[in-house]
């Protein structure tokens, strides 16, 4: 076989090694159960395996050093291939993976632990990680398609296995957002092998698509019901009604993981389909169709997202509206169909997912969800209020948030190159909105906390999880530079 296509294990390794500890996890609760204990240290064994490479693929100068499953030339196609905005992704979702597993082994302590216990869920968030790491670097539609149902579907389990009502209400809509979704992703694929006569989502078969009468309304065609089927997972108005109930019933930690590593694989998702499509329209006019659909998107999910989030009294449930909220700032540089747009994209939804972590992290120490719960808490527990005011200065775009606000900076930036002057209005607006939405929970924060139950006794693995989530925002928010220097975007575009 590797006469025909070439394998490097070491490139491969931020999808193998969260995948073979998967089935590691399982393997080992079948033959020594008394090891389920201590599950969640192999899961972070594993993610922290495939961290090392992703940022080192991340950091790498020669493009060629990231690809892998490459055909002998002269043909020479690589089917794997996540150049540094996907390695980028891919660091991301592994190390909110890891997060994930901490404070779910929290949650596997605790009065209500899910009823799959640690072996299951572990070995679920290790496959939803795999998942979003191959969305990332998948060249082909086959791969990139099963890539984005494993970011999927074992989150539907990990919802159910809460075991309450809610979370079977929340479980049944998110598995119908996905055949939902999956449907018209298919027809997407199919559309686009009709239009470019490729399964690969390659430069040269767009272009050649493009440049062609007969099969340019293919490829729009193609790319709309690509990207409808990627805005039910990335929870982009109008296919977002499953994001609250979903989140609610999940709880804290499970919420956590669909937040950010199901963002990130969604994210990344779109990347890779509009890539090649931005370089084809680097050289001609790009469709104003696709900008067009883009655009509203964008603009309506944020601020969807945004209004109903001011009404909201649980932290969940405004986390998950602000999920939505926060999905239309990651649309919003895409409309400029420009590589610095797809750059800005990435960005985003990391300093999003950075903060969204934290947030979630507190939550799941705190134990409570109404939002009067989180009165005085900065006076109460400096530490947990501290680190909450952080996250949602950041998610604000506010000091000393300046992760969130050098990526809504960045985010406008390519919107406002491409001439799109009433969207980029539309963002300012939201950018007040959402100041509003987290400065009203951190007003609480600050307030006065008196007749206030006790907090609970923070754990190990979830004071690890919020020093981990903690020092991450707040190293890129000291020197948000780094990010962008990984990324490319120094001057913006």
């Amino acid at each position: 076989m590797s006469d025909v296509v070439s394998v490097d294990g070491a490139v491969l390794l931020p999808v193998l090694a969260p995948a073979l500890g998967a089935v590691a996890v399982l393997l080992l609760d079948a033959l020594v159960p008394a090891l389920a204990r201590v599950m969640p240290l192999l899961a972070l064994v594993a993610l922290g395996a495939g961290l090392v490479p992703a940022v080192g693929q991340g950091l790498a100068t020669d493009a060629a050093r990231t690809r892998t499953l490459c055909l002998p030339a002269p043909g020479g196609r690589c089917f794997y291939d996540p150049s540094t905005t996907g390695s980028l992704l891919q660091a991301a979702a592994l190390l909110a993976g890891a997060v994930v597993v901490l404070l779910l082994w929290r949650s596997a302590d605790g009065p209500a632990p899910l009823q799959g216990g640690r072996t299951l869920t572990t070995a679920l968030v290790l496959t939803t990680v795999a998942g979003a790491s191959t969305v990332a670097a998948a060249v082909d539609a086959g791969t990139w398609l099963v890539g984005l149902e494993l970011a999927t579907l074992p989150v539907v389990a990990l919802v159910a296995l809460r075991g309450t009502a809610r979370a079977s209400q929340g479980a049944l809509s998110l598995l119908t957002t996905a055949l939902l979704s999956v449907g018209l992703l298919v027809v997407g694929i199919a559309l686009w092998v009709v239009a470019t006569h490729d399964v690969t989502f390659s430069v040269a078969g767009a272009r050649s698509a493009w440049e062609g009468p007969t099969t340019r309304p293919a490829l729009l065609l193609a790319v709309l019901f690509l990207v409808a089927g990627l805005g039910f997972k990335v929870s982009a108005v109008p296919f977002h009604t499953w994001t609250p109930v979903a989140y609610a019933g999940a709880g804290p930690a499970v919420a956590a993981l669909l937040a950010t590593v199901s963002k990130i694989a969604a994210v990344a998702g779109l990347v890779v389909v509009l890539r090649p499509l931005v370089a084809t329209w680097s050289v001609g006019p790009a469709p104003h169709q696709v900008t067009l659909v883009l655009g509203l998107l964008a603009g309506v999910t944020m601020t969807v997202g945004n209004l109903v989030a001011l009404r909201q009294d649980d932290a969940v449930r405004l986390l998950a509206w602000s999920t939505i909220g926060q999905a239309g700032w990651a649309l919003l540089p895409l409309t400029a169909l420009r590589e610095s747009g797809l750059e800005a994209a990435v960005g985003y939804v990391v300093a999003y997912a950075a903060a969204t972590l934290l947030a979630f992290a507190v939550v799941t120490a705190v134990g409570r969800t109404r939002l009067v719960a989180y009165r005085g808490l900065a006076r109460r527990g400096p530490l947990l209020g501290g680190s909450l005011l952080l996250a949602l200065v950041s998610l604000a775009g506010l000091p000393p948030g300046i992760l969130g606000l050098v990526a809504k900076v960045y985010a406008l930036r390519p919107v406002l190159g491409a001439g799109l002057w009433p969207l980029a209005l539309v963002a300012v607006a939201n950018a007040v909105v959402g100041v509003a939405v987290y400065l009203r929970w951190g007003v609480l924060l600050l307030g006065p906390g008196a007749d206030q139950e006790p907090l609970p006794r923070v754990g190990g693995p979830l004071r690890v999880a919020l020093a981990l989530s903690a020092t991450v925002l707040v190293v890129a928010s000291a020197v948000p530079q780094l990010l962008l220097g990984l990324l490319g975007t120094p001057g913006g575009g």
